[in-house]
């Protein structure tokens, strides 16, 4: 079978032309220099690093896409699935496309919304560079998964701005007045660059979510013989057509405990369900707009945001006949103190409702059914665990309701797989998957053939157990099917008929190759194109390196990846700088071929000043075993770091270059956190810290991230972790920065830091983006600024 090929690291000395970027010191003409330093490396191509293949027939009988060639000039690559075989396009029957695009390939790691959508979560991490080439400043905003906009700053005319994001995130791009000129959003792990310009265009209204919505429960009604039911004033209403009126079928509904929501019918209009919900009183931010767009004095800006500790909702499903008269609720016993109740769907045969009911410490997950005749409880599945369960990221159910089955997801075994569970006894009838790697998504299900696509890691003993493989297993357990092959991170996309697999293989050292596959069998059927990156190497970009190392317990192995500046030179000594990001959400070292261009702007420093960058993924992170994911719980304050400074001096003893007394890290949100951390607990090894946006103390933050990994009720263990309460025990150069419209992390967290380095008589710098929200410290400004710092911090000239 095709294998991905490793490609030579090759180091090329950096012309006089290719000025570093620049820092608060540099002229006008230097900053001018560095501009187009960065708007070449931008257009510079890896060709044929996006292949984008359509099919033509009923069967997907022929394959074709738009190779770039190294004239410039495109070309139409045809080929017949049958035999493998490439055709001349001219030889190919009527029908024949023609090229896309005078030598610019269709880009499909994003996509240009031409309507409105709210991000989704649970997708791998990704990149994109996003242009703006109008003549206006533009705000950067990130929409959230209830569609809120949350600003990520502003991009100034003619500037880029390479934005950290995961797959399904959607951004846009708005004008000062908030009006939104452009909104994308990410469908691969490739990095991807958006150009806004004049002609683009805003998107349309989005539609109302049906994020979880079980087929047999969307848009659901009654027959026409049964009342129209609404809700009204907090009750349950309904309007009977013989008689003319409206009726009230409650009355024990109010604004603190009350019906609310969609009516939801069940498939054969005999029944429906609600919820009531017992409203908390939501904790009020208020936040001030020092500098405000459209008026001269400050503006006040209050919105919710509810915090660890905090009281929660708590609704209750409730269930109806059709005449509104019958009444149950749910056992309260059950689902005695519900943090989220998601998933509720009508069983197809009309006899119960399913919900799952997550209580409140995410401890205990539990899949419940009420029956509809008689409310009567019980539950099918009932997860537990002694630390937490990841039901953000490690999730899936799906009812098998034709063969009275449900699969589920689960790390009760020590690792991240499927079961088939029985729904009648709740007892699990078979593992789909087993063994020590883990399934990171479900792809596709095939009741008929009872079958699933699914993507997973460490499936292969030897390659890095990040890598994502696509696997084909069976409802009834057994040996999975590996549909892609190679020492790489996998992408992929199915042909119309599903008879055919795209599989785009890269590393972060290798560019992108494009193999067609069977979706049966994963046989390979013809390679596509291999990616050439050899005009970006040669623009001066250096391919990272990946690197691997014992963590703190001298076992288990540590993955991250370096990136040398450009020109490097072995005869010289760097200063080392560690992009961080320990969110237990994920794991955050890029896998495929990317640019990665915040790593080589902040390794190519200013005014000939450079450094050694690293990304590290320490224990405590997601997509390994469920043990090494623990070590995050009740400890955020870990952050990984001695995994991190083991594997730093590892690599030190292959790069003699990496200076271990001049170290620093910079991160944002809880990369912020994690920044100052290290300047707090290890500033024996840390020496500076630029902590953007941070989430210092984890009681100030968003409610579901901080309770999820700290757990509830909050304890002691929250304040010790505190970088407020331990704000006194940092060593070395620290930065601060924050924007004060800050909806994500409550901005009152970096200032709480401030008054206690004062209090503790610290040195420390601080720098505010006035009217700025999330992540306003990797703006333009704040990345000169960061850049500057660091330089201040490491060379004494």
């Amino acid at each position: 079978m095709l294998k991905c090929q490793f490609l030579p690291v090759v180091m090329f000395v950096v012309s006089s032309c290719l000025t570093p970027l620049g820092i608060a010191q540099e002229s006008n003409s230097q900053k001018l220099d560095n501009k187009r330093v960065r708007a070449s490396r931008r257009a510079v191509p890896v060709l044929n690093e996006n292949i984008d293949v359509h099919w033509i027939g009923d069967n997907d009988n022929f394959a074709w896409y738009e190779a770039e060639r190294t004239d410039g000039l495109p070309e139409v690559v045809v080929i017949e699935m049958a035999s493998g075989k490439k055709i001349a396009a001219q030889d190919f029957p009527d029908g024949v496309p023609q090229p896309l695009s005078d030598g610019a390939q269709a880009r499909k790691e994003l996509t240009e919304l031409s309507r409105m959508e709210q991000s989704s979560f649970g997708g791998p991490e990704t990149e994109i560079e996003f242009v703006n080439q109008t003549a206006k400043d533009i705000e950067l905003a990130w929409i959230d998964g209830d569609g809120k906009p949350v600003s990520y700053g502003a991009i100034a005319a003619g500037e880029s701005r390479s934005q950290h994001t995961f797959v399904n995130h959607v951004w846009v791009l708005r004008d000062r007045n908030k009006k939104v000129l452009a909104a994308t959003k990410s469908l691969g792990r490739s990095s991807s660059s958006f150009t806004l310009t004049i002609d683009s265009k805003p998107p349309g209204k989005g539609n109302e979510s049906k994020q979880n919505e079980d087929p047999a429960n969307a848009e659901s009604k009654p027959s026409t013989k049964h009342p129209r039911v609404f809700i009204r004033e907090h009750n349950v209403w309904t309007w009977n057509e013989m008689i003319e009126e409206e009726i009230a079928l409650t009355t024990d509904g109010n604004e603190q405990d009350g019906y609310d929501g969609r009516v939801k019918w069940s498939p054969n209009g005999e029944h429906f369900y609600v919820f009531r919900t017992r409203h908390a009183d939501q904790r009020k931010v208020t936040m001030v707009d020092s500098a405000p767009d459209d008026q001269l004095q400050p503006k006040t800006v209050v919105f919710g945001y509810t915090k660890p500790g905090d009281e929660i909702d708590h609704p209750r499903l409730c269930i109806f006949d059709a005449s509104g008269k019958a009444h149950h609720v749910v056992d309260d016993a059950l689902a005695p103190n519900p943090f989220e109740i998601r998933d509720v769907s009508w069983r197809r045969d009309s006899k119960a409702v399913r919900f799952v009911y997550n209580e409140r410490g995410h401890q205990r997950l539990k899949v419940i059914e009420m029956n509809a005749d008689d409310g009567a409880c019980r539950v099918i599945v009932d997860e537990k665990s002694n630390t937490f369960i990841d039901y953000a990221g490690k999730y899936f159910l799906q009812f098998l309701d034709e063969t009275n089955e449900l699969i589920w997801m689960s790390e009760r075994d020590g690792w991240n797989h499927l079961y088939l569970i029985d729904q009648q006894t709740g007892s699990v009838k078979n593992q789909i998957t087993s063994g020590n790697w883990v399934v990171r998504e479900v792809v596709d299900v095939d009741e008929s053939k009872r079958t699933m696509l699914i993507g997973a890691g460490g499936v292969i003993a030897d390659q890095d157990p990040y890598y994502l493989h696509l696997l084909r297993v069976s409802f009834d357990g057994g040996q999975p099917t590996r549909l892609t092959d190679g020492d790489g991170d996998h992408q992929w996309k199915f042909s119309p008929s599903k008879r055919y697999l795209v599989d785009r293989c890269s590393r972060v050292d290798l560019p992108p190759t494009t193999t067609l596959r069977s979706l049966e069998s994963g046989e390979w059927i013809s390679i596509t194109e291999t990616a050439d990156a050899s005009k970006l190497l040669s623009s001066g970009w250096t391919m990272p390196q990946r690197f691997v190392a014992k963590g703190r317990d001298g076992v288990t192995d540590i993955y991250g990846l370096v990136v040398l500046p450009a020109g490097f030179d072995e005869s010289k000594s760097y200063p080392v700088l560690e992009l961080i990001y320990a969110g237990p959400h994920a794991a955050h070292v890029p896998k495929s071929f990317q640019r990665m261009s915040d790593l080589h702007q902040a390794a190519n420093g200013a005014n000939g000043k450079q450094f050694i960058v690293v990304r590290i993924d320490g224990m405590g992170t997601s997509h390994r075993s469920k043990a090494f994911h623990d070590l995050c719980w009740k400890n955020l304050g870990d952050g990984g770091f001695p995994d991190r400074i083991a594997w730093m001096k590892a690599l030190a003893a292959t790069i003699p270059q990496m200076d271990l007394e001049r170290v620093g890290v910079w991160g944002g949100s809880a990369g912020g956190q994690n920044a100052m951390r290290a300047l707090v607990a290890y500033g024996d090894f840390y020496k500076a810290a630029f902590a953007d946006c941070g989430c210092h103390d984890n009681r100030m933050d968003k409610i579901w991230w901080n309770e999820l990994w700290m757990g509830w009720p909050i304890g002691d263990h929250y304040q010790a972790q505190s970088n407020v309460t331990q704000a006194h025990r940092i060593t070395g150069k620290l930065m601060l920065s924050v924007g004060e419209l800050d909806t994500n992390v409550d901005p009152a967290s970096t200032m709480q830091v401030v008054d206690a380095l004062i209090k503790a008589d610290k040195d420390f710098e601080l720098l505010i983006f006035p009217g700025q929200n999330h992540g306003a410290g990797s703006s333009a400004y704040g990345t000169r600024r960061r850049i500057d710092f660091f330089c201040r911090a490491f060379y004494t000239d």
